[in-house]
């Protein structure tokens, strides 16, 4: 153990002779906070939606229909209540929950005025925005076509009415009722830039060493192999962590975005993202020589795809059908789901551990490939 604090210590010593870098570790964050928090944007399509169909009827399945035919939606389920769209809406399984009430298809037939309501989770503001306005066009549609069925005089059948539309589509969103897209985007950056600083800091603190030639030293030191890996990699996710609790302070009390879950979940769940990101940066430095190009090979090899393909940018619901099963294979996507849930739902760990089990495997499988690959002795 003594071993170890002092290779730590010598980390934090090299960090400190080299202020401008300890510099950027502690103020990039910020400032790329405070840029994408303003800049940052997405888009939207193929949304996924839950029903609760409280009438049963023909009427209320023509509707249902109309969505599921809309190549703007996707019903992924249909369910008695409208309490039964909760766990929908907290797990990300849909973004919108359609409520049709008890009596919907006898208020159109007798042309009486009928509100169905549209619940929609808030915290992709700027999906939820769009999503909203294809469910209120596609509603104002359906309820045209069914005056115009009326005004021609046609035969009425169920879910027809007789002197005009009458569907009321009534929105309420959830999460983020104001639709403010940087509730979606700041909490998103806090996993980027973890991502970005310790894969990258990580890699290249290893190459450092073979390129100074003080790795060969460290090997005929009575390090243990753990204990140079651990040495290597334990100050820069106490860096991490520090970034964690600014970007944290930046969000709520600068952004003012809401923190409605643990933090110590948080805490916990980014120290197990560390795990993914320090394991991502040390095998990285296995297959480079130079820090050049370990920082070439982490950026277009690693975080760019990473960057694209979790969803952080482009929603993956998005992607094309072939490569939306590739995204499974970036802890970006789980922490993403983990850190907004946090944020802006309020939800634990009895939502989250899907994500959290992944996130597991994949940070210890990489750091049990890295350390297989590193070698204490230089050839």
């Amino acid at each position: 153990m003594r071993r170890l604090r002092c290779l730590v210590w010598k980390e934090f010593l090299e960090l400190r002779q080299n202020p401008r870098l300890f510099g950027i570790v502690i103020m990039a964050p910020i400032i790329q906070l405070l840029m994408l928090g303003y800049a940052a944007t997405t888009d939207v399509k193929d949304v996924p939606v839950v029903v609760a169909d409280g009438d049963r009827s023909q009427a209320s399945r023509d509707l249902i229909a109309a969505f599921d035919a809309s190549r703007n939606f996707t019903v992924i389920d249909t369910v008695s209540t409208v309490s039964q769209i909760d766990s929908y809406l907290q797990r990300g399984r849909a973004w919108l929950g359609l409520s049709i009430p008890q009596g919907y298809a006898e208020a159109l037939q007798s042309g009486r005025g009928v509100a169905v309501q549209l619940v929609a989770d808030g915290s992709d503001s700027n999906s939820t925005t769009v999503a909203l306005g294809y469910a209120t066009s596609l509603i104002g549609g359906y309820a045209q076509d069914l005056a115009a069925h009326a005004a021609a005089g046609s035969v009425p059948k169920p879910g027809t009415v007789h002197d005009g539309p009458a569907i009321d589509a009534r929105v309420r969103v959830w999460f983020n009722p104001q639709l403010e897209s940087r509730y979606f985007m700041i909490p998103g950056v806090l996993a980027l830039l973890l991502l970005l600083v310790t894969a990258n800091l990580a890699a290249m603190a290893i190459v450092r060493e073979k390129e100074l030639g003080t790795l060969e030293q460290l090997n005929v030191t009575p390090l243990r192999r753990w204990e140079l890996i651990v040495g290597k990699l334990l100050p820069y996710g106490v860096i991490a962590l520090v970034d964690v609790f600014l970007v944290t302070a930046v969000a709520i009390f600068w952004f003012e975005i809401p923190l409605r879950g643990s933090l110590a979940l948080l805490l916990a769940m980014s120290v197990l993202y560390l795990v993914c990101t320090l394991g991502l940066g040390l095998f990285i430095s296995t297959i480079s020589e130079t820090q050049q190009q370990a920082m070439m090979t982490a950026t277009f090899f690693f975080l760019t795809p990473m960057i694209y393909l979790s969803g952080f940018i482009f929603p993956i619901e998005n992607m094309p059908r072939a490569i939306q099963p590739l995204t499974y294979l970036i802890p970006l996507r789980y922490f993403l789901v983990i850190v907004r849930g946090i944020y802006l739902k309020g939800i634990g760990l009895d939502v989250l551990w899907p994500q959290a089990a992944a996130m597991t495997a994949w940070g210890f499988g990489m750091l049990a490939l890295a350390v297989a690959r590193s070698r204490k002795r230089m050839a």
